[in-house]
């Protein structure tokens, strides 16, 4: 174990004791240093004469080691109010302990509290409880040597007892965190045990401190523990009481003892208003001298002094922690209302909750936990998932931080909200500490593992929930689907899809899919385009429409690589139908005869075809899949379809070479039923001169018809001018061209001068 103490340097042999801080005398003219020192039980045993030889001590600059211990576990400078808070909760709670079998510990000073009061004018922070307290050999052991922790060594006591679950400062270095925006810190402490107030004080850069009987006000301390900041400069915000009061709500705001904070408060008084008591008096008279004046009797009371409402500015102390953590109460005992209103309150929402889960985890590793799915989606949606704010992490109800990547919970799941209180991490959590430590790793599992159950319960209601849901947050779980493939078999249920069979803007999941499959249909069939409307009109629905099979469209970009992914559903293989070698289910043989001798027909046609399409399709065969279109283009199993390839160019920092290479190969299917392809068929059998013409607007309709852009447009238009020339050329002419053609052929007459006579 390491030893860390203050004094001056000195050497130390064998398993010699080390001399206590207590017992040296501390002299500025001296140069202290840090001595760490490892001991172990080998380092007593004796060594043999051949191998004894001279043992060293560590030697190191106290304020360098102290700068670098503090500077490196605090980023924050917030968090040191976080910390002392702390420690005074511990002290309070030992206090608390002890006092069941000695009650007298509580005599002269009954209240139990944490009082915070900033001086911007002394430039001075004073955090003072009424917890146990330190003796003189406490501010030594405890302040004196770093990294020792009092509270630590209290909880050895109660290894066996539940009663020290709730200490929160075992790692001894939160109260150096101070030095991040002080100089210079005085301690004044007494412990009942101990009839004499002390005073400890410590300067920053300074490797030595100092302990002396009483101190300033040291009269006025009952019992406890008074911290005195002297901020540096450029720490004076921290004597604001409006900053003393946002960290204690940010970071102690459910410690379990009262924390008050000297603030200004408005204090409202009654006060006479002058003008409107004038004013009645006034109206008052006129009347008493118009009724003496008829000769009335005038019996009306004289009015009062008018009373108005002025505040003053006081300065008190007052409790900022009045909330409670729900957390830890049993979910039996916890409203409904009151879940809907700590969501709101705590994560500035106003709509209730979706759903929530409540939960304790308890073995080697504790916590508990309040899951939230939001009624609606936030409305920076797009930059949610840049880092997540989600969760709030407590360690025993104080808070560490809510910015997180994806330690507590992956990216796709930054739409749930919550609350984790550990028992088992340490209070200066840092993010390395979270993204290394096996806590947060069991922790992480367990909280995904409720998300999803709150889903699944969410999706089996009988109301609209889920398809609220699925609006605001279903691209998150297609993502899932991608990212988490440890639960892309718990995530596939929740996916939901418009398909054939649906209403525009209605969704169907994948069970249901599965439970209305037609007979003979093996596969899950899926088509991706822009919109419904293209994916309705795509000529690869044409024999999957006639046979009755239901099909989905995925018409949000992530859709077809989060279908990619998942690849099969319940032994259900997914099929994107733009993709070759589609099956529709088994043949018969007289079918499986029927399409062989087809094939043999077109045998002829479809080499031509790739050999007048070289360089633009690997090969031309003939479809299963059309009944009315002539022909479409369909790419390899492996390679991207043409949505995806669509998309992949639409990305600004996409790249080329990968774009190529993932390219799916183009195959042509052309339609045996087809008058068009009846007709280049009869041409190509004939040697007619215009079928290489044909084949080639074929093959650019299909690009269009298929999804794929056209790589020349300005070609693809010019063949179809000349098809609009060639139509207008065949077609008879306008009664009205005809009559200009008939007056151009009638003889025109001939211009004479008239002769003079």
């Amino acid at each position: 174990r390491a030893v860390v103490r203050g004094g001056a340097r000195h050497a130390a042999r064998g398993g010699r004791a080390a001399i206590p801080v207590a017992n040296r005398r501390v002299a500025s003219q001296r140069a202290a240093r840090l001595v760490v020192r490892a001991e172990s039980d080998a380092a007593t045993e004796e060594k043999p004469a051949a191998a004894e030889g001279e043992t060293f001590e560590y030697q190191a600059e106290v304020n360098r080691l102290l700068d670098l211990i503090v500077n490196s576990l605090y980023s924050n400078r917030d968090v040191f109010l976080r910390e002392l808070v702390s420690n005074a909760s511990d002290a309070l709670d030992k206090l608390r302990f002890l006092s069941v079998s000695d009650p007298s510990m509580m005599e002269g000073q009954g209240d139990m509290k944490i009082q915070i009061k900033g001086d911007p004018v002394a430039k001075t922070l004073t955090i003072e409880d009424t917890g146990i307290g330190m003796t003189r050999e406490d501010l030594v052991s405890s302040l004196g040597t770093i990294a020792r922790s009092g509270t630590a060594k209290f909880m050895e006591l109660l290894q066996s007892q539940s009663e020290g679950e709730n200490l929160i400062g075992k790692f001894g270095v939160g109260f150096y965190s101070a030095f991040l925006v002080a100089d210079k810190i005085t301690v004044t402490t007494k412990n009942n045990a101990d009839d004499k107030t002390w005073t400890w004080e410590s300067e920053i850069n300074q490797s030595s401190y100092s302990i002396r009987e009483g101190g300033d006000d040291a009269g006025t301390l009952k019992r406890g523990t008074r911290i005195v900041l002297h901020l540096k400069e450029g720490a004076e915000e921290f004597a604001e009481d409006t900053k003393l009061t946002n960290l204690v709500k940010t970071y102690s705001e459910f410690i379990s003892f009262p924390i008050e904070v000297f603030a200004k408060k408005s204090v409202p008084k009654e006060v006479e208003d002058v003008d409107a008591t004038a004013q009645a008096t006034e109206e008052y008279n006129k009347r008493k001298i118009a009724a003496e004046a008829t000769g009335e009797e005038f019996t009306e009371e004289a009015p009062k002094p008018v009373m108005k409402t002025e505040y003053d500015d006081v300065q008190e102390y007052a409790v900022q922690n009045n909330d409670k953590p729900i957390w830890v109460r049993a979910p039996k005992d916890v409203e409904k209302a009151s879940y809907d209103e700590f969501f709101k309150s705590t994560f500035k929402e106003f709509l209730d909750p979706l759903a929530y889960n409540h939960f304790a985890v308890e073995g080697d590793i504790e916590f508990r936990s309040i899951l939230y799915v939001p009624g609606m989606a936030p409305f920076e949606q797009q930059d949610m998932m840049a880092r997540s704010k989600a969760i709030k992490l407590y360690v025993r109800r104080v808070f560490i931080s809510d910015e997180f990547d994806d330690s507590l919970l992956p990216r796709y799941l930054t739409f749930v909200r919550g609350v984790v209180d550990s028992n088992d991490l340490p209070l200066n959590v840092s993010r390395e500490i979270l993204q290394e430590s096996r806590v947060v790793r069991v922790m992480r599992k367990r909280l995904i593992r409720k998300t999803l159950d709150m889903l699944k319960e969410i999706s089996k209601r009988d109301n609209d929930d889920y398809a609220t849901f699925w609006d605001a947050f279903g691209r998150n779980l297609k993502l899932g689907v991608i990212e988490d493939t440890a639960n892309r078999d718990a995530l596939a249920p929740l996916l939901r899809f418009e398909s054939s069979s649906t209403e525009k803007g209605k969704h169907v999941g994948l069970d249901t899919y599965v439970e209305n499959m037609k007979e003979g249909q093996s596969s899950i069939y899926y088509v991706a385009a822009d919109t419904r409307e293209a994916a309705e009109n795509s000529p690869f629905l044409e024999q999957l429409t006639k046979k009755g099979f239901e099909v989905l469209f995925l018409i949000d970009p992530i859709d077809e690589v989060a279908m990619t992914n998942l690849a099969q559903y319940k032994e259900k293989t997914l099929v994107d139908i733009s993709k070759e070698d589609l099956d529709l289910g088994e043949e018969d043989e007289a079918e499986a005869a029927k399409t062989k001798e087809i094939e043999e027909e077109y045998k002829s046609l479809t080499d031509w075809m790739q050999g007048e399409l070289l360089g633009k399709v690997e090969k031309v065969t003939v479809s299963k899949r059309l009944t009315d279109t002539p022909c479409v283009l369909v790419t390899s199993k492996f390679g991207w379809s043409a949505n995806m390839e669509r998309i992949m160019k639409a990305q600004a920092m996409g790249d080329s070479r990968a774009s190529e290479y993932m390219k799916g190969k183009k195959t042509m299917e052309i339609n045996p039923t087809s008058p068009v392809i009846l007709d280049l068929k009869a041409k190509q059998a004939a040697g007619d001169a215009g079928a290489s013409a044909t084949a080639a607007l074929l093959f650019d309709t299909a690009l269009l018809t298929s999804g794929f852009n056209i790589d020349q447009p300005a070609e693809f238009a010019a063949k179809i001018f000349a098809l609009m020339d060639k139509a207008v050329d065949a077609a008879p002419a306008p009664a009205a061209e005809k009559q200009e053609k008939k007056d151009d052929d009638e003889p025109k007459a001939e211009a004479v001068d008239a002769e003079v006579v």
